[in-house]
């Protein structure tokens, strides 16, 4: 890198809606429909269909809580990045190496597919292939995301194309006998078995990792992973109803391709070959998307300053976090010697306990009323379906058994020692749960830097160009009132501030706000007052924020103005003076500006009232 090439901060955005569904389908579809199955039977029978459907739902309700996340604060790092700013560096550590943990694994799973599928279409040895997909992979994702998601959306949509052909060709040769008895092991194993399966649904974290990086995130992240849930859980359901109605139940207990045995049965060794490519075509996009949401993981750790700063540099010329992306990689390689079931486990445990401290997040973050927590999505019912979700989600991590409960143990005390030995003295961040303390009590522990870091984002989202009227707001002096006042005692408080300031003495002030308002009152609605004053110079121009808790009597009809702007300039700033009245007048006609401003904390809370409105930028 040159001299004078600056070194990239923050990573481009290059995804739309239709990358953001085709990472999270594609993440999904794959060894979870493809493999698993054989392994689900065994444990659910022909009711594995509910397991995979009710493993669906539980999915659903924790993208409700993960998109709320991510329109809020989209940052690489995903459920990382809430959990830090929402319970702290301790726990954020242990939620970035558990996520970055179990998307590595699963990747690893996908490229084990791959690996698996070579090896029975041509005899390579699986783990020297493995290998070499994952350099693949690796390559890809270095040279571009937006390349690497170019290549998931077609793959995708031929996954998706030779899927659907498979549940209609199928669909007429389905025999309903196969189904019986439905429920072999009783209704408590298709539970346990939807815990197993969830693995199959561990996709939707990935766009969270990456959301940094999509365009106009607010629409997109929501809809994308919602309608990619949606369409993979009713596909799942279609696709198991055909293969558990013709393949033999014995065979399928044994597969590990039971969807291309099934095509072989109904269409041949076209039809088996089809859903073989099918299922490779799968597996490229998990080991894909996998790569390119896990490495933002390590990336996200080291911008906090809890893993060594080198991790988190981006290229200049990709683009992309190139030492993050290798550093998964190797992990991923290593990975791929784990045995397969305790692979699936294991990363169905970590996506759970992802999924319980995304739940968690949320509830902190609500509760600690963060002015500058703005989710352009708000989960539903709100706290009943995270209350709810961390209850079942914590059931089936208990009934995962103790291997992979002793692998996650493993994971929190690693995390822990990475914290305790390195990130503690590295880092020293704020979070939403101190806010919540505050807010509780203890007003010592409430400050404005994670404020100050959640308006960043927002302009960052937003794609918000600040204008000379946000420079004023910055420098606007703020005057918090608590008693009531009369109009006469407001002018005299703001003369006296504003003559710091102005050439002119506050008995002169004070007599020109005055005669404004009898000219014509500059009360706009009962609540806001406008005084605005053309004063004689040049290149003057200045900005007073006022709040009256109990109000300031103005007239008969607006006895109780809360929420006062000053606005002096001379006639040369005549345009910056006409567009901060636009701004101002856009900004109180949002429908919470009343609760904005009278909830604001301090100073600064007031000022992001309108550094944060949704008005059209001059």
């Amino acid at each position: 890198m040159s001299k004078n090439e600056k070194q990239p901060t923050h990573l481009k955005k290059e995804l739309s809606f239709i990358h953001v569904f085709s990472l999270a389908a594609g993440a999904m579809i794959s060894s979870g429909i493809f493999i698993l199955p054989g392994l689900a039977f065994n444990q659910a029978g022909p009711a594995v269909i509910i397991s995979y459907f009710f493993a669906g739902v539980l999915a659903l309700t924790g993208v409700f809580s993960v998109a709320e996340l991510s329109t809020a604060m989209p940052r690489a790092g995903g459920d990382y990045y809430y959990v830090n700013r929402s319970m702290g560096p301790m726990f954020g550590t242990i939620s970035g190496v558990m996520s970055w943990f179990a998307l590595s694994l699963k990747t690893a799973f996908a490229i084990f597919g791959i690996a698996e599928v070579i090896y029975l279409m041509s005899g390579f040895n699986v783990t020297f292939v493995s290998i070499i997909v994952c350099g693949l992979f690796m390559a890809l994702n270095i040279f571009g995301v937006k390349e690497a998601a170019k290549l998931e959306v077609g793959l995708v949509v031929c996954l998706l194309v030779l899927m659907g052909l498979y549940v209609i060709l199928g669909l007429p040769h389905v025999s309903v006998p196969q189904f019986e008895p439905f429920v072999p092991n009783g209704f408590n194993s298709v539970l346990l078995t939807s815990g197993f399966v969830f693995v199959s649904f561990g996709g939707l974290l990935k766009v969270s990792s990456v959301s940094e990086e999509v365009i106009n995130p607010q629409r997109n992240i929501t809809l994308g992973m919602i309608t990619a849930v949606i369409v993979v859980t009713i596909l799942y359901a279609l696709l198991l109803t055909v293969t558990i109605g013709i393949l033999p139940a014995d065979e399928l207990r044994t597969s590990l391709t039971p969807v291309a045995d099934t095509a072989r049965i109904f269409t041949g060794s076209p039809g088996f070959y089809a859903i073989t490519i099918a299922a490779m075509l799968a597996f490229i996009t998990t080991a894909n998307a996998g790569i390119m949401s896990a490495s933002r993981y390590p990336m996200a750790l080291s911008r906090d300053k809890l893993l060594p700063p080198f991790i988190s540099k981006i290229s200049p010329r990709f683009g992309t976090p190139v030492l993050s992306v290798l550093f998964t990689g190797g992990f991923i390689i290593l990975a791929l010697f784990l045995p397969l079931e305790i692979l699936v486990k294991a990363a169905s445990t970590v996506v759970l306990t992802s999924y319980v401290l995304s739940n968690l997040a949320i509830i902190i973050l609500r509760e600690s009323r963060l002015q500058n927590y703005r989710p352009s999505f708000k989960a539903p019912l709100y706290p009943w379906i995270q209350i709810v979700s961390l209850v079942i989600f914590s059931f089936l991590i208990i009934d995962m058994g103790m291997a992979t409960v002793e692998i996650s143990v493993g994971l929190i005390i690693a995390s822990l020692l990475l914290y305790f030995f390195y990130g503690i003295k590295k880092t020293n961040s704020e979070y939403a749960f101190l806010h919540l303390i505050a807010r509780l009590g203890n007003k010592e522990l409430d400050s404005y830097d994670l404020e100050s870091e959640l308006k960043g984002i927002i302009h960052n989202r937003d794609e918000v160009v600040q204008d000379r009227f946000d420079a004023a707001v910055h420098n606007a002096t703020v005057l918090d009132i608590e008693d009531e006042k009369s109009q006469d005692e407001l002018f005299t408080a703001v003369s006296e501030l504003l003559e710091l300031k102005l050439s002119l003495s506050k008995e002169e002030i004070h007599q020109l706000l005055t005669e404004r308002e009898q000219d014509s009152s500059t009360v706009l609605m009962p609540t806001v007052a406008i005084p605005h004053l053309m004063i004689k110079g040049e290149g003057v121009f200045d900005l007073v924020l006022v709040r009256s808790k109990n109000g300031v009597y103005f007239t008969k009809e607006a006895p109780a103005v809360k929420a006062i702007f000053v606005i002096v300039g001379t006639r040369d700033e005549r345009r910056l003076h006409l567009q901060s009245l636009a701004a101002i007048a856009q900004t109180i006609q949002a429908p919470d500006f009343n609760r904005r401003w009278d909830e604001a904390k301090n100073e600064n809370h007031l000022r992001d009232v309108f550094l944060l409105s949704e008005r059209k930028r001059f």
